[in-house]
């Protein structure tokens, strides 16, 4: 993928600036547990990275270590928690996370809990805590934190696909995040990708539409970049184009290519 193929940011403009511009970001998903690899993979130019606590190798206790090696970089941290829990969606944001992205939210009281969690009173529930900004001296100023920090919520089961406009009008979301296996799976689909399932297919385009008529940001994990590039045109503006354990693989895998076939000759 050319490194314009679906991202143009310009450093340091943030994601939320990207989408009120109706820019795509592009972004990579983190499993791994080194914050060099991390720090690597993000000065890469991705708008955005992923660390997975859900069912990556990443804790609580790797996480502040990941969130530092990505803070001097123009790439945007998020972290997607565990679970929709306000203690969990707070620490991530302590420790320097620009936003979450909070799986399983079923209804819109879910969106609701998930929005309060990222917000300071008097908008929610969020407590004082920011230990990343006391370590690199920000200061800051909740009317601009709860301004600034991004609440992305995960729709995937047939639930949430039923409540969904519902879940889109509750204030405070920024964007609707699609992991498609689980959303195959929560549809009775099994293991299908949407290319061999048109319910599959058929609900991550409703996803799609319904975000833009709520004015929502749709985000979709992809599984390559060819697949983001699809569905941006299709209007989603959050695209997961790479996992880190792939692209490690892969660019081993193409070193070991060339260069065992050229001891072969």
């Amino acid at each position: 993928m050319e490194p314009s193929a679906v991202s143009t940011i310009a450093p340091k403009t943030g994601l939320k600036a990207l989408w009120r511009e109706q820019r795509a970001a592009a972004g990579v998903w983190i499993t791994l547990t080194d914050p060099d690899t991390a720090e690597v993979i993000a000065r890469g130019g991705f708008d955005y990275l992923v660390v997975d606590l859900q069912h990556g190798l990443a804790g609580s206790d790797s996480l502040p270590k990941l969130l530092g090696a990505v803070s001097g970089t123009t790439t945007e941290a998020l972290v997607r928690v565990p679970w929709n829990e306000p203690a969990m969606i707070m620490r991530a944001l302590d420790l320097g996370a620009a936003g979450v992205i909070v799986p399983l939210v079923n209804t819109a009281d879910d969106a609701r809990s998930a929005v309060a969690a990222c917000r300071y009173p008097p908008d929610g529930i969020r407590s004082w805590g920011p230990r990343r900004a006391g370590i690199d001296g920000r200061q800051v100023i909740p009317a601009d934190a709860n301004r600034d920090t991004i609440c992305v919520i995960m729709v995937e089961t047939e639930v949430a696909m039923g409540n969904l406009d519902e879940i889109l009008a509750v204030p405070g979301i920024d964007a609707v995040y699609i992991g498609p296996n689980d959303l195959a799976l929560g549809l009775g689909q099994g293991r299908v990708t949407y290319q061999e399932s048109k319910t599959v297919r058929n609900a991550i385009e409703k996803v799609v539409e319904a975000c833009r008529r709520a004015g929502v940001v749709a985000g979709l994990h992809c599984s390559s970049p060819e697949m983001a590039l699809e569905w941006r045109e299709a209007g989603a503006q959050m695209l997961t184009a790479a996992e880190d354990v792939a692209l490690l693989k892969m660019a081993v895998e193409a070193v070991v290519r060339r260069v065992t076939d050229h001891g072969a000759g």
